[in-house]
């Protein structure tokens, strides 16, 4: 726990050196507030763009930042000077992992604000959020740990966090895009949000989310298992 607090203090130390990282988290609601309070035209959903905002925050800033952070101190050796200072790889990666949690769940509180939830729809809104920051993280340890260098990593985790935070925009318009769209767990994440307080939560949604952290897993396993952290 001293390591894992160790490194977790370090990363909040470093956020405002990190622009790259920082903005990841402020962008977002940023333009939640921005759009909610300047467009509104008629026939648009209450809410609309707390819950698009929310669920591409969700879908790219924990990833994106996820494997900066990992990436960028492999590159400057940082990582590895860690390792030889006895912090193991595990403490490490759950150090960096809270902190890129805690970070995603200040823009999740100014969604949540947005969006007007009260009582069982803001726990619901939470533990949708978080389990979506749970995979992204996960899937942005990926390419962290994948990618040699900084600019690899960020060669892969933007074509990648855009899929995942763009579709289930573009599945509102298309419906061949929203049958691709399902497949993934911020489209349904993004369906699950949308029916807080209107609609359970679906046997597809949990199958689907459940085989996206599976794949996600399975990868990471065996991406560490090949390059470690060094």
């Amino acid at each position: 726990m001293k390591n894992i607090s160790a490194i977790f203090l370090k990363q909040m130390k470093d956020t405002l050196k990190n622009k790259m990282v920082l903005i990841q988290f402020v962008m977002f609601p940023v333009l939640a507030v921005i759009m909610q309070n300047a467009v509104k035209p008629e026939g648009m959903p209450e809410h609309f763009f707390a819950k698009l905002f929310a669920v591409m925050f969700v879908a790219m800033a924990p990833l994106s930042s996820m494997a900066a952070i990992i990436s960028e101190e492999k590159e400057k050796n940082t990582l590895r000077v860690l390792i030889m200072s006895s912090v193991k790889s595990a403490e490490y990666l759950i150090g960096i992992g809270i902190y890129v949690f805690v970070m995603s769940m200040f823009g999740t509180a100014v969604f949540a604000i947005l969006g007007g939830y009260r009582g069982a729809d803001l726990a619901m809104f939470i533990a949708l959020i978080c389990t979506g920051i749970l995979l992204s993280g996960l899937t942005g340890a990926v390419i962290g740990v994948f990618s040699k260098n900084q600019m690899a990593s960020s060669s892969l985790s933007v074509p990648v966090s855009l899929v995942f935070s763009l579709l289930p925009m573009l599945s509102m318009f298309n419906e061949k895009i929203k049958d691709i769209a399902r497949m993934t767990y911020s489209q349904q994440i993004s369906e699950l949000i949308n029916g807080i307080g209107n609609s359970d939560i679906t046997s597809e949604s949990i199958v689907v989310i459940s085989v996206n952290f599976l794949i996600a897993a399975v990868l990471f396993i065996l991406i560490y298992k090949r390059k470690g952290l060094e």
